[in-house]
């Protein structure tokens, strides 16, 4: 039960930082998403250590952990179209495939630089 406590504190912490960039996006026009902005302010205030890993470190877990969840209903969604099942549908998955591919493959290769780098 303690756990589950813990995990709701951190996981609202976390969204405070979405709050913070909503309100920041209200009173400057960032180009950026939201979402994106709030990671930036999370990632600012864990960078100049105004919060401590620990403290949104087993919420940010969980919110990974069910990550896959969020998803669920944009693909229930999909269900409804036909054409993405036919020759459209196929080229949908083929672009995807190789784009995930060419992620991996950068995301690597830039891993393995930092890597040489630190050593």
């Amino acid at each position: 039960m303690r756990r589950i406590g813990i995990i709701s504190v951190q996981v609202a912490i976390i969204h405070i930082f979405l709050f913070l960039a909503i309100g920041l996006k209200a009173i400057v026009p960032i180009p950026l998403p939201t979402s994106i902005v709030g990671l930036l302010l999370l990632f600012s205030a864990l960078f100049f250590n105004v919060i401590k890993l620990e403290w949104v470190e087993q919420g940010g877990r969980w919110l990974m952990a069910e990550l896959l969840l969020f998803f669920i209903p944009s693909a229930v969604g999909i269900v409804n179209y036909d054409e993405l099942a036919g020759v459209q549908g196929l080229v949908i998955v083929l672009v995807i495939a190789i784009s995930t591919i060419i992620v991996v493959g950068i995301t690597g290769l830039i891993v393995d630089r930092f890597e040489v780098k630190q050593q």
